[in-house]
Formats: structure tokens, sequence, C-alpha cells
């Protein structure tokens, strides 16, 4: 990378510090550290919320997938915009309509408004440790994109140079230095994908032409996936959308119901198409140029040599210029710690507030250790990275645990008033402890499908039986 482009990098770098600075002083109380004072509107939280989704990991996973599946990749994303519609016009009204509500501050405190504090713990330490791998992924993310654009950095070398910058702003500033470089980031990213990045890999392939040379037609088409990985997808992301702690901390911070669900429109039109279609054509570009040879001096032969995810790095690092590398890796970064800084903003609440206030209520300086604890779940975030290989697999997986543990006893609770604790914490170790056995035990899953279907199927017959049971002899919880 040129002198230039390390200058442009650097000064984007020292600005996101310097937000995180600015907001570490005027940050006065937890409220302000966790929900950003609750006075958000529609495109500050909408941006934040569809760059939290998409980001760079994403990005760089769709990245992958349009490298091994062509336009078809783009689902992915398609369920991100059932997700946010759904949960818009059926999650945010009925959450703000609780009555402790301007006092929540976490997802989990929702489990105690339902249940009580046991179960609401219980899910504090199943987010705090879902978005605890998920912060982990776009570290990890941001490492790749380090190496393919400065090929004499170690991975791991890169792991804690992005992890720590991400880190520091993040436990200076809180959610409002959060929301707000997730505007400026997520912008940042979208003016470089669609005035820089496209058209100008575009053009090194050569057009349509170079596509049509290399690229099997199927990968052009729209039906080059199965049906069970689309229900793969589904079931793992639209359930996201309702026990995201990313996306509760942005309910409570919008200014109003109205506020917070044009958001979600918001969110949902950028996720797909918009992002969808962007990341999955430069995934299909980085293939076709390493078919033609163009990664050929960096030691790929060809795309059998190489990580798909590590494809679209690559080719942006060969073919922009001067002065817009700089900014287009300034894009990238922004996007990748757009979605770190969110998700590790949600673990650490999920620590500090479901479980640590749980049991010590009465510490005084909250705040600070609300500081401390963030930088603290960084540098572990950092750790579990550097065990990692694949991007999308560890932030599907962190997802899949959270909802095959989280998603059934909340609907049973928020939306059919079927509430009971036992029912509630017995599902909610079912369906997780389904979900990871599996993932890590089965090689093979009946029909292809993934581990978290038969979580939440777990989850959800664990729940019914325990719930009818104790319904016909009525207990207290």
């Amino acid at each position: 990378m040129h002198w230039i482009d390390v200058v442009i990098f650097v000064v984007y770098m020292i600005a996101m510090l310097g937000v995180g600075i600015y907001f570490l002083r005027s940050n006065k109380n937890e409220d302000d550290y966790y929900v950003g004072g609750r006075q958000m509107t529609r495109w500050h939280i909408g941006l934040s919320v569809v760059a939290t989704d998409v980001g760079g990991g994403f990005s760089i996973g769709l990245g992958g997938l349009g490298f091994t599946l062509g336009l078809s990749g783009s689902w992915m994303l398609f369920t991100g915009l059932i997700g946010a519609w759904l949960s818009a016009v059926f999650l945010i009204p009925r959450v703000r309509q609780i009555g402790e509500f301007r006092r929540l501050l976490t997802f989990p405190e929702i489990f105690g408004y339902l249940f009580n504090k046991r179960v609401a713990v219980l899910a504090g330490i199943i987010s705090a440790i879902g978005y605890w791998g998920f912060t982990s992924s776009q570290i990890l993310a941001g490492a790749k994109l380090a190496t393919a654009t400065f090929p004499t950095l170690h991975l791991q070398h890169a792991l804690w140079i992005i992890g720590l910058i991400a880190v520091v702003y993040t436990a200076m500033g809180g959610l409002k230095a959060v929301i707000y470089t997730d505007t400026i980031q997520w912008m940042l990213l979208l003016a470089g994908l669609i005035f820089i990045g496209l058209p100008l890999s575009y053009y090194a392939i050569g057009g349509w032409q170079g596509i049509r040379e290399v690229v099997d037609p199927s990968m052009l088409q729209l039906t080059h996936i199965s049906a069970a990985q689309f229900l793969n997808w589904f079931v793992t992301i639209v359930p996201i959308w309702f026990v995201g702690m990313t996306l509760y901390q942005r309910i409570y911070a919008s200014r109003s119901k109205e506020e917070a669900q044009k958001a979600w429109y918001i969110a949902g039109l950028f996720e797909w198409p918009i992002m969808a279609f962007m990341g999955v054509l430069l995934g299909l570009f980085a293939r076709v140029a390493a078919d033609q040879g163009m990664f050929a001096h960096l030691g790929y032969e060809g795309i059998g040599s190489m990580d798909a995810e590590m494809g679209l790095p690559l080719l942006l690092r060969e073919v922009l210029p001067i002065g817009l590398m700089g900014l287009m890796m300034s894009a990238y970064f922004s996007a990748i710690m757009s979605t770190a800084d969110s998700c590790l903003m949600a673990a650490s609440g999920n620590i500090q507030t479901d479980i640590f206030n749980t049991f010590f209520s009465k510490r005084k300086n909250k705040l600070v250790a609300s500081q401390l604890l963030t930088l603290c779940m960084g540098v572990a975030a950092v750790l579990l990275s550097s065990q990692m290989q694949n991007v999308l697999n560890l932030m599907l997986y962190s997802y899949a645990f959270m909802v095959s543990g989280l998603f059934i006893p909340l609907i049973a609770g928020l939306f059919f008033n079927a509430k009971d604790s036992i029912a509630a914490f017995l599902a909610m170790i079912t369906g997780g402890l389904t979900t990871v056995l599996l993932g890590v035990f089965a090689q093979i899953l009946p029909w292809g499908l993934d581990a978290n279907i038969f979580g939440i199927s777990m989850a959800a017959l664990s729940y019914t039986l325990v719930y009818q049971a104790r319904k016909m002899k009525p207990q207290r919880s």
C-alpha cells in the first residue's frame, strides 16, 4: 500500500478514536452509555442497524458467498429484510407497550418482566456469549482484510491492531459513539462500493465479456442454492431480529415507536437488495479475477488455492489506484468496526446489567465499571478470533446459539402470554445445548438442515410440554 493510502487510513482510525474520546466526556450514566439517552432519530438508528447487521463481517462473508455461489448468495440478506420488517410491524409496538420500557437497558431484562430474574440472568449469559462470538467474527474479518492489504502483516498481529482500535473507542464512548460512528461508517462504505469498488473491479476483469468467459452460467442466476440452504439462513437470521441485543438497544434509544419502526424499514431496504447484491457482485468479480490469474503473483494459482473470503480484499488491492485504495480500505474497516463495536456493547451490557447488577446492585460508579468491562470483553473477543478461521461460520454459529435458546421463550411470553419461568428456563437450556452439541459432534444432519433448526424445535417442544403440564397442575413459578 502506498504511503498516501496509509496516511488516509491512519487519519480515519484516529478520527474514530476521537469520537470515542468526545463521548467519553459527555456520557453521564448507564442510560447514556448503553441506550444513548433515548433520543435518537430514524436515520441515525436505521443506518446504525444495517451497519451493525451487515457490517464488515457480512461484507467479507457476502464476498465469499459471491465467490462460491454467485448471485444466489444475495438471498442470505433477503432474510434480513424479512426479519427487519416483521420486527418493525410486530415486535417494536409490543416492546414499547411494556410498562417498564423507559427503564430497560438490555434485551434480557424483558425476560425478567415476562418471567423472573433467574430466567433473565440465563438469557443474559446466552446473549453475552453469542455477541462475544459475533464481535470476534468482525475482528477476524478486519484482520483478513488487513493481511490482504498488507502482505507482510501476520494475521495474529492484524487481529490485535484492529481489535484494540475498535475496543478502545467503544469502551470510551458507549452507544452514542457507536451510533454516530456507524452512520459515518455506513455512508463511507456505501459510497466506496458504489463509486469506487464496483466500477473499477468490473473494468479490471474485462466487464461482461470477462465474466461470461470464465463463470458458470448458474452463478449468474438466483436459483443456484438449495431449499435447505435458504431455510437454514431463514431460520438462523430472521429470528435474530427478535432476540438481538444490539437491536433492542436501538429500540430503547429511539425517540418514539414511529421513529424506531421507520428505522427498521430503512435498514431492511439497505440490506436487500442494496447491500446484498453489491457484496455478492464483488465476490463474483473476485472469482473471475482469480480465474484470470490476477492473483498468481501473490501465490494464488486459481480459485482452488484460495480462501473464498480472501478473494474480495485481494481484488480491491489489485484494482484500486493510489489514494482510492486508502479510501476503500477505510470504508471496509468502517463496516467491520461498525458491527464489532455494536456487538461488543451488547455483550458488555448483558454482563453488566443482566448479571453483575442482579447480584451487586449496590455497586457505585457503574459507568466506569461498564467501560472497564467493555474493554475486558473486547480483549476476550480478540483472543477468540485468533482461534477461528472462517468469518461467516463464526457469525452464523453465534447467531444460532442465541436464536435457539432465546427465540421460543420470547415468542411464547411476549406474543402468546404463555408465561412460565420453568418452561422458559428449560427451553433456553434445551435449545442452546441441542444446537451446540449438534454443531460440534454431528458431521452431517438430515436433509442438509442446520443444527439451529433442531435446537429451535427442541426448545419449542420443551416449552410446550412443560407449560401444558404445569398449566394442568397450577403452581407458583
